[in-house]
């Protein structure tokens, strides 16, 4: 989060070796959350309705893993994990949608709320790391760089079209 940045600014400086006190465990649980949910959309839900969430938890599981088992670019990985901020309102859509609350002001509030942090936590967040990697490319081995930017691209697709599908969902109907 921005905060941390001032509370460990060594952060801002340097994502690959540099993290805050807690930020590898963070990363690693973070791992464990994303596989538990991948197991459970595969035991409850049919493919076709999870695949672009599975797909989604098997990039960042990808990408985490690398970061926990090698302890190095847990600050990038931090610094993702800003996007989920934005699961909490989506999360909370997708409740109100289920509870056929889709006509209350509570739902239009938190729809707004949940395109606001949608641009701002997520689509800003993939742009300020793809820059990252670009600005840093001849500082990350090209392994890793490659990883990194099939995650991008990957991910920020992905983000681009949920984000048409919200809009037109609570917003061009």
């Amino acid at each position: 989060s921005p905060h941390r940045f001032c509370l460990h600014p060594g952060l801002s400086e340097d994502l690959v070796d540099t993290h805050p006190p807690g930020g590898h465990s963070l990363v690693a649980v973070s791992v464990g959350y994303f596989l538990e949910d991948s197991v459970d959309l595969l035991c409850n839900q049919k493919l076709h309705q999870s695949w672009e969430v599975l797909f989604h938890h098997s990039v960042v599981i990808v990408c985490f893993g690398i970061s926990v088992l090698l302890h190095q670019y847990v600050g990038f990985a931090l610094v993702s994990l800003l996007m989920e901020i934005n699961s909490i309102f989506l999360h909370v859509r997708q409740i109100l949608l289920m509870s056929n609350l889709a006509h209350t002001t509570c739902y239009r509030l938190t729809s707004i709320v949940n395109v606001g942090t949608y641009v701002v936590f997520r689509i800003a967040t993939l742009a300020w790391m793809s820059r990252w990697l670009f600005l840093n490319r001849e500082n990350v081995p090209p392994a890793t760089h490659t990883v990194g930017t099939v995650s991008m691209a990957i991910m920020t697709p992905m983000n681009i079209i949920l984000f048409y599908r919200l809009l037109r969902s609570d917003f061009f109907k």
